[in-house]
């Protein structure tokens, strides 16, 4: 994912930063914030809170 898309993009919920993170062959876009983890699928970031999984930022690094 284009990281300046990533830039322009905010968590849907508290409008805060989200984070590229990758876990195995899995990308998603987490929120520290609400400790969501919003799915990309076939390179299309899905921002809705009913596809979010919880995430605890504590244990899955971000991206570089």
């Amino acid at each position: 994912m284009d990281p300046r898309l990533i830039e322009l993009l905010v968590c849907p919920l508290c409008k805060g930063p989200l984070e590229l993170l990758r876990r195995d062959s899995v990308r998603e876009l987490g929120c520290r914030a609400d400790h969501l983890a919003f799915p990309i699928r076939d390179g299309i970031p899905l921002m809705l809170e009913s596809e979010a999984r919880a995430w605890d930022p504590e244990d899955t690094p971000a991206s570089a």
